[in-house]
């Protein structure tokens, strides 16, 4: 696959994609939905359901992918774009987070990343800040992908009223988005340590792992902070469902020290997966 660099600068990144007729913006919202932002890859929107008692709002970020069509997970790779929303402070909705169901890895000898060839859906950690009837205002920027990477980009409204919002397939959908999502860890799949080696530039992590798995290998997925970037895991190995590993780091110039519980681990192994920070011996 043949990709383009992400541009930093993301006026410019607008221009061109504008340019390009890349995408375009349907005006308006409905319901628990907002409506799509449309891309020749795919289309993007968000579904929200009622809040909670505790102001919390189940949502998602809805991708539909068109076939052939990939986009990119938390860790994208050296020339993808990691997937980002932000929303209006003023509009009384914070957002405290984005989620990842588990990602594939994808390698056509030119380029390897990590990300989904199917359509997927991201939670979004979401918190009403005052009562009334409120409309989310969200700025989406993310990368699709073919033979090139499409940056879209745009701004998606949901209206959220006070009395919330009733539509059981927008609940079903984010609910089985959450269920998606990586396990916490437990007494039988989680970090047994982690340490890192800035001379060698090598990450060394050794996992306890379900005992159904055999003697499997797990997939291992890893996101750092701006500066880091992390290659192919080497030498894993799965002895009485202890399983070691060592991963390449990159570093560049401005990457800084790589401070524990900086760095997220995912594992996928057996059916199940789990994430955790990493914190070095």
């Amino acid at each position: 696959m043949k990709t383009r660099r992400p541009v930093k600068n993301v006026t410019h990144l607008a221009a061109l994609a504008s340019l390009a007729a890349y995408f375009f913006i349907m005006p308006g919202a409905e319901a628990a939905q907002s409506e799509w932002l449309r891309s020749e890859g795919g289309d993007v929107r968000i579904v929200a359901d009622s809040a909670g008692d505790d102001g919390t709002i189940p949502a998602i970020l809805d991708i539909r992918l068109k076939p052939g069509w990939k986009t990119y997970w938390l860790e994208p790779g050296a020339s993808g774009i990691t997937p980002q929303v932000t929303v209006d402070a003023g509009a009384g909705i914070s957002l405290s987070g984005l989620r990842f169901p588990p990602p594939r890895t994808f390698d056509d000898g030119v380029v390897r990343y990590t990300g989904y060839d199917q359509s997927v859906a991201f939670p979004l950690a979401l918190k009403r800040e005052k009562p009334g009837d409120l409309m989310l205002e969200a700025s989406v920027f993310l990368g699709i992908c073919k033979d090139i990477c499409i940056p879209v980009q745009g701004k998606l409204t949901l209206a959220l009223p006070q009395n919330g919002v009733e539509n059981p397939l927008d609940g079903a959908r984010i609910k089985a988005a959450i269920a998606a999502l990586p396990e916490k860890p437990s007494d039988d799949f989680k970090l047994a340590s982690a340490s890192f080696d800035p001379a060698a530039k090598r990450l060394r992590v050794a996992l306890t792992v379900p005992a159904n798995a055999g003697g499997a290998t797990p997939d291992l997925f890893l996101a750092g902070p701006p500066g880091y970037g992390f290659g192919k895991p080497e030498k894993i190995t799965n002895v009485d469902g202890q399983v070691t590993a060592e991963v390449p780091v990159r570093v560049s110039s401005k990457g800084g020290a790589l401070k524990s519980g900086a760095v997220l681990l995912l594992a996928r192994i057996g059916g199940r997966s789990m994430e955790t920070p990493l914190a070095f011996d």
